[in-house]
């Protein structure tokens, strides 16, 4: 489903969004649930390729900007849907390099004393999960690319659920996570 929520301030995907954009990939659910993943999957490549630090999240924002146009260009589109996809990667990439330029001349983030401060929040944050949220979000980052696709595959099979499903309730804590995250500092910036 792409990125329902990044940090930058995007907007969740709704339900429909996204299955508009299943159905635009394909009329057949499971047909295009596989086509989604083999575009999430050549997104992460293309970005990990280019250097990107957080591979997934940019193609996760691309996901999400099409996902959002469905409407809009599903009935007059012609050709490969993945295309689209690739097009919209590559001015996120653009967006990205501008942003990272702008990010390695701006002052560090303002914190508690020392750069683990984050760290240490997340960690706060984590034991606030339930053991089975916390086991299924750090097995779900546990690997590093080709091991991380199949160890996610591996975990679907196991839950019982589809790969889309998994990604979208490792999404969901991911979220839970970041927003924690930010109501601490919020909270350490106001004493």
């Amino acid at each position: 489903m792409g990125s329902p929520g990044s940090q930058r301030g995007k907007v969740d995907l709704t339900k429909e969004e996204f299955d508009r954009l299943l159905h635009w990939l394909d009329r057949d659910r499971d047909r295009a649930a596989q086509r989604y993943e083999q575009i999430r999957s050549g997104l992460i490549k293309v970005f990990l390729c280019r250097g990107a630090v957080d591979p997934e999240e940019l193609a996760d924002e691309t996901i999400n900007r099409v996902a959002r146009k469905v409407q809009e260009i599903a009935d007059n589109y012609v050709g490969d849907p993945s295309l689209y996809f690739y097009g919209v990667a590559n001015m996120i990439y653009l967006e990205y390099i501008r942003r990272k330029s702008v990010a390695t001349h701006a002052p560090p983030p303002e914190g508690p004393e020392g750069p683990d401060w984050r760290y240490e929040y997340l960690e706060q944050c984590m034991q606030k999960l339930s053991d089975e949220n916390r086991e299924l979000i750090l097995a779900y980052y546990e690997h590093e690319r080709r091991a991380k696709i199949d160890r996610r595959k591996e975990l679907a099979d196991r839950m019982g659920i589809t790969a889309n499903a998994l990604w979208i309730r490792a999404h969901r804590i991911k979220k839970d996570l970041q927003n924690c995250v930010k109501q601490r500092l919020r909270s350490d910036r106001r004493q």
